[in-house]
Protein backbone atom coordinates (compact mmCIF):
# COMPACT_ATOMS: atom_id res chain seq x y z
CA UNK A 1 0.00 0.00 0.00
CA UNK A 2 1.28 3.42 -0.55
CA UNK A 3 0.09 6.21 1.69
CA UNK A 4 0.51 9.70 1.07
CA UNK A 5 -0.19 12.86 3.75
CA UNK A 6 -0.46 16.36 2.49
CA UNK A 7 -0.02 18.58 6.21
CA UNK A 8 1.45 22.09 6.74
CA UNK A 9 3.52 20.01 9.34
CA UNK A 10 5.72 17.35 8.21
CA UNK A 11 8.01 17.51 11.13
CA UNK A 12 5.16 16.24 12.96
CA UNK A 13 5.29 13.01 11.41
CA UNK A 14 9.18 12.41 12.11
CA UNK A 15 9.63 9.67 14.93
CA UNK A 16 5.87 8.28 15.35
CA UNK A 17 6.16 6.54 11.83
CA UNK A 18 9.65 5.81 12.13
CA UNK A 19 9.46 3.39 15.06
CA UNK A 20 7.49 -0.45 16.00
CA UNK A 21 5.56 -1.63 13.56
CA UNK A 22 5.45 1.46 10.75
CA UNK A 23 9.22 0.93 10.60
CA UNK A 24 9.00 -2.40 9.73
CA UNK A 25 6.33 -1.93 7.37
CA UNK A 26 7.74 0.57 5.40
CA UNK A 27 11.60 -0.93 5.44
CA UNK A 28 9.92 -4.27 4.39
CA UNK A 29 8.25 -2.70 1.80
CA UNK A 30 4.73 -3.54 2.27
CA UNK A 31 3.96 -0.07 3.09
CA UNK A 32 5.06 2.92 1.29
CA UNK A 33 5.05 6.51 2.98
CA UNK A 34 4.71 9.71 1.58
CA UNK A 35 4.77 13.46 3.88
CA UNK A 36 4.41 16.46 1.41
CA UNK A 37 4.53 20.33 2.66
CA UNK A 38 1.60 21.65 0.85
CA UNK A 39 3.53 24.84 1.13
CA UNK A 40 5.49 23.10 -1.55
CA UNK A 41 2.45 23.59 -3.80
CA UNK A 42 1.89 27.37 -3.25
CA UNK A 43 2.87 29.76 -5.90
CA UNK A 44 3.60 33.06 -4.19
CA UNK A 45 6.92 34.25 -2.93
CA UNK A 46 5.26 34.15 0.56
CA UNK A 47 4.14 30.45 0.38
CA UNK A 48 0.09 31.72 1.52
CA UNK A 49 -2.08 28.26 1.74
CA UNK A 50 -4.85 30.45 4.08
CA UNK A 51 -7.23 33.72 3.57
CA UNK A 52 -9.87 35.40 4.85
CA UNK A 53 -13.63 33.44 4.66
CA UNK A 54 -15.85 35.58 2.56
CA UNK A 55 -18.95 36.59 4.13
CA UNK A 56 -16.73 37.41 7.52
CA UNK A 57 -16.31 35.37 10.41
CA UNK A 58 -12.94 34.20 13.08
CA UNK A 59 -10.03 32.47 11.80
CA UNK A 60 -8.67 31.59 7.99
CA UNK A 61 -9.64 28.88 5.32
CA UNK A 62 -7.15 26.37 3.19
CA UNK A 63 -7.19 27.83 0.09
CA UNK A 64 -8.17 25.74 -2.99
CA UNK A 65 -5.08 26.34 -5.31
CA UNK A 66 -2.48 24.69 -3.50
CA UNK A 67 -4.80 21.83 -2.33
CA UNK A 68 -5.89 21.04 -6.14
CA UNK A 69 -2.38 21.57 -7.49
CA UNK A 70 -0.57 18.74 -4.71
CA UNK A 71 -3.91 16.25 -5.11
CA UNK A 72 -3.35 16.95 -8.72
CA UNK A 73 0.19 16.15 -8.59
CA UNK A 74 0.25 13.35 -5.94
CA UNK A 75 -3.12 11.37 -6.90
CA UNK A 76 -4.36 8.58 -9.65
CA UNK A 77 -7.22 6.61 -11.02
CA UNK A 78 -6.86 3.89 -7.72
CA UNK A 79 -6.02 7.34 -5.17
CA UNK A 80 -8.59 7.83 -2.36
CA UNK A 81 -8.83 11.11 -1.05
CA UNK A 82 -9.61 11.73 2.50
CA UNK A 83 -10.04 14.95 4.35
CA UNK A 84 -9.24 14.60 8.36
CA UNK A 85 -11.33 17.24 9.23
CA UNK A 86 -13.81 17.56 12.84
CA UNK A 87 -16.88 17.10 9.92
CA UNK A 88 -16.21 13.68 8.41
CA UNK A 89 -17.16 10.36 9.54
CA UNK A 90 -15.89 9.15 13.35
CA UNK A 91 -13.04 6.76 12.65
CA UNK A 92 -13.90 3.52 13.59
CA UNK A 93 -12.57 -0.03 13.09
CA UNK A 94 -14.34 -0.95 10.31
CA UNK A 95 -13.42 2.03 8.35
CA UNK A 96 -9.99 0.79 8.72
CA UNK A 97 -10.70 -2.45 7.65
CA UNK A 98 -12.50 -0.63 4.34
CA UNK A 99 -9.41 1.85 3.98
CA UNK A 100 -7.13 -1.02 4.40
CA UNK A 101 -8.47 -2.41 0.80
CA UNK A 102 -7.25 0.55 -1.21
CA UNK A 103 -3.75 0.71 -2.83
CA UNK A 104 -3.99 4.17 -2.38
CA UNK A 105 -4.65 6.68 0.48
CA UNK A 106 -3.96 10.08 0.50
CA UNK A 107 -4.72 11.73 3.63
CA UNK A 108 -4.92 15.28 3.57
CA UNK A 109 -4.64 17.15 7.01
CA UNK A 110 -7.48 20.02 7.61
CA UNK A 111 -5.79 23.20 9.66
CA UNK A 112 -6.97 26.91 10.62
CA UNK A 113 -10.85 26.84 10.26
CA UNK A 114 -10.94 24.51 7.62
CA UNK A 115 -10.82 23.72 3.97
CA UNK A 116 -12.06 26.20 1.36
CA UNK A 117 -15.80 24.24 0.45
CA UNK A 118 -14.57 23.42 -3.17
CA UNK A 119 -12.04 21.13 -1.82
CA UNK A 120 -14.47 18.82 -0.14
CA UNK A 121 -17.24 18.77 -3.03
CA UNK A 122 -14.61 18.37 -6.21
CA UNK A 123 -11.70 16.69 -4.66
CA UNK A 124 -12.50 14.58 -1.56
CA UNK A 125 -13.86 11.03 -1.53
CA UNK A 126 -14.35 10.65 2.11
CA UNK A 127 -13.62 12.51 5.06
CA UNK A 128 -12.78 11.54 8.40
CA UNK A 129 -12.62 12.27 12.19
CA UNK A 130 -11.58 10.72 15.01
CA UNK A 131 -13.75 12.00 17.60
CA UNK A 132 -15.81 14.54 18.85
CA UNK A 133 -13.01 17.08 19.56
CA UNK A 134 -11.11 19.85 18.05
CA UNK A 135 -7.17 19.79 17.41
CA UNK A 136 -4.73 22.40 16.39
CA UNK A 137 -4.46 20.39 12.93
CA UNK A 138 -5.24 17.15 10.74
CA UNK A 139 -1.46 15.56 11.45
CA UNK A 140 -1.90 13.52 14.31
CA UNK A 141 -6.00 12.31 13.57
CA UNK A 142 -3.32 11.81 10.20
CA UNK A 143 -0.99 9.18 12.18
CA UNK A 144 -4.11 7.33 13.80
CA UNK A 145 -5.33 6.32 10.34
CA UNK A 146 -1.94 5.36 9.06
CA UNK A 147 -1.08 3.20 12.17
CA UNK A 148 -4.73 1.50 12.45
CA UNK A 149 -4.68 0.84 8.64
CA UNK A 150 -1.13 -0.17 8.27
CA UNK A 151 -0.91 -3.17 11.23
CA UNK A 152 -4.32 -4.78 9.15
CA UNK A 153 -2.48 -4.83 6.44
CA UNK A 154 -0.88 -8.68 5.15
CA UNK A 155 2.02 -9.38 6.56
CA UNK A 156 2.54 -6.64 8.69
CA UNK A 157 2.09 -8.16 12.58
CA UNK A 158 3.74 -11.63 11.14
CA UNK A 159 0.85 -13.44 12.73
CA UNK A 160 -2.58 -11.97 10.41
CA UNK A 161 -4.90 -13.94 13.16
CA UNK A 162 -3.83 -10.98 15.88
CA UNK A 163 -5.18 -8.05 13.61
CA UNK A 164 -8.49 -10.41 13.39
CA UNK A 165 -8.48 -11.18 17.31
CA UNK A 166 -8.44 -8.20 18.99
CA UNK A 167 -10.85 -5.33 20.36
CA UNK A 168 -13.46 -4.27 18.49
CA UNK A 169 -12.66 -6.57 15.54
CA UNK A 170 -15.92 -8.69 16.81
CA UNK A 171 -17.78 -5.91 17.47
CA UNK A 172 -16.67 -6.46 20.91
CA UNK A 173 -14.22 -5.43 23.38
CA UNK A 174 -11.16 -8.13 23.87
CA UNK A 175 -11.34 -10.45 26.41
CA UNK A 176 -8.70 -10.51 29.09
CA UNK A 177 -5.73 -12.05 28.51
CA UNK A 178 -2.89 -13.71 31.29
CA UNK A 179 0.20 -15.27 30.63
CA UNK A 180 3.42 -16.43 33.34
CA UNK A 181 3.73 -16.25 36.35
CA UNK A 182 -0.07 -18.31 36.69
CA UNK A 183 -0.26 -17.01 39.96
CA UNK A 184 1.23 -13.62 41.06
CA UNK A 185 0.99 -12.34 44.13
CA UNK A 186 -1.72 -14.20 44.88
CA UNK A 187 -3.45 -13.32 42.17
CA UNK A 188 -4.30 -16.54 39.87
CA UNK A 189 -4.68 -17.20 36.01
CA UNK A 190 -8.47 -18.73 35.74
CA UNK A 191 -8.27 -22.30 35.85
CA UNK A 192 -9.58 -22.49 32.28
CA UNK A 193 -7.10 -21.23 30.57
CA UNK A 194 -4.67 -23.82 32.33
CA UNK A 195 -7.36 -26.56 31.20
CA UNK A 196 -6.01 -27.51 27.51
CA UNK A 197 -9.78 -27.62 26.46
CA UNK A 198 -9.76 -25.11 23.62
CA UNK A 199 -13.68 -25.06 22.44
CA UNK A 200 -14.08 -24.24 26.42
CA UNK A 201 -11.55 -21.61 26.61
CA UNK A 202 -12.86 -20.28 23.56
CA UNK A 203 -16.74 -20.40 24.61
CA UNK A 204 -15.04 -18.34 28.25
CA UNK A 205 -13.35 -15.75 26.00
CA UNK A 206 -16.25 -14.76 24.41
CA UNK A 207 -18.59 -14.73 27.59
CA UNK A 208 -15.54 -12.36 28.94
CA UNK A 209 -15.64 -10.37 25.25
CA UNK A 210 -19.65 -9.60 25.60
CA UNK A 211 -19.72 -8.78 29.55
CA UNK A 212 -16.51 -6.35 29.26
CA UNK A 213 -18.19 -4.43 26.47
CA UNK A 214 -21.39 -4.56 28.13
CA UNK A 215 -19.60 -2.86 31.15
CA UNK A 216 -17.01 -0.51 29.52
CA UNK A 217 -18.98 -0.18 25.76
CA UNK A 218 -22.58 -0.86 25.78
CA UNK A 219 -22.86 1.25 22.59
CA UNK A 220 -20.83 -1.00 20.65
CA UNK A 221 -23.49 -3.66 21.84
CA UNK A 222 -26.64 -1.39 20.89
CA UNK A 223 -24.53 -0.51 17.40
CA UNK A 224 -23.33 -3.75 16.23
CA UNK A 225 -25.99 -6.26 18.45
CA UNK A 226 -24.50 -8.89 20.63
CA UNK A 227 -22.20 -10.88 18.63
CA UNK A 228 -19.27 -12.99 20.69
CA UNK A 229 -16.16 -14.71 19.51
CA UNK A 230 -17.58 -17.49 17.97
CA UNK A 231 -20.38 -15.87 15.49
Amino acid sequence: MKIDVLTLFPGMFAGPLDESIIRRARDNGILELGIHNLRDYTHDRHKTVDDKPFGGGPGMLLKPEPIFGAVEHLANDQTRVILLTPGGRTFRQEIARELATYSHLLLVCGSYEGFDERVREQLADDEISIGDFVLTNGALPAMIVIDTVTRLLPGVLGDDESARDESFSHGLLEYPHYTRPAEFRGWKVPDILLSGHHAEIAKWRAQQARERTLKKRPDLLNETGPKTECD
